[in-house]
């Protein structure tokens, strides 16, 4: 029997991408990364809004199907990079992230992007609600070790619900829209003995 949890549920329609899209903080001039990019429903509508898409995908066949699918749509604003995102050398420029990854990723891929040298300034995934629900800091709910971590850092939230005929396959968990933003540092107070 196939395990719901270790396969990736693809986003259907490039609409719904750019409804949630506009449930971003995501500007024209941004740099973004999408984290298992597939065909490209998500990609395509990333590119239009933002200024550089960079699309990881891992599996050669379907980078050559996104690569044939932005071509086919004239989309030049894009790379794709065909490595497993766990491997890749995350930019020392600002970024935000805007991804569907497979769930039994979506821990270790949090794990990286906030224990980074340059963690993104935002990051927007499509996860498993009772996961989502552990990495907000509520007394509604449980409140895990890796939530603590995260909203020592970002202010998150759960944006919007997703249904399962959003998907392909549709997903046998109930699903959701998260956002973390990051807490913008205080600034440095300078001291009469310094000035």
């Amino acid at each position: 029997m196939r395990n719901p949890e270790l396969s990736q549920h693809f986003l259907k329609s490039p609409r719904l991408a750019l409804i949630l899209i506009g449930h971003s903080n995501l500007k024209k001039r941004d740099l973004v990364i999408e984290i298992g990019a597939g065909s490209g429903v998500i990609t395509s509508a990333l590119a239009h809004r933002v200024n550089h898409v960079i699309a990881i995908e891992p599996d050669p066949q379907t980078a050559q199907k996104l690569k044939t699918n932005l071509e086919k749509h004239h989309i030049e604003n894009v790379t794709i990079v065909q490595q497993d995102f766990l491997d890749y050398e995350l930019p020392n420029t600002p970024y935000k992230i805007f991804s569907n990854p497979p769930f039994h990723l979506s821990s270790k891929i949090i794990h990286r992007l906030i224990e980074s040298p340059n963690p993104p300034d935002a990051f927007y995934l499509i996860l498993q609600k009772q996961f989502a629900l552990k990495l907000l800091n509520t007394s509604r709910h449980y409140t895990s070790k890796l939530g603590f971590e995260l909203t020592g850092k970002y202010t998150t939230r759960i944006r919007l619900p997703l249904k399962p005929h959003d998907f392909t396959p549709p997903p046998a968990v109930p699903t959701v829209f998260f956002e973390a933003k990051s807490i913008p540092k205080p600034p440095l107070k300078i001291s009469q003995s310094m000035v």
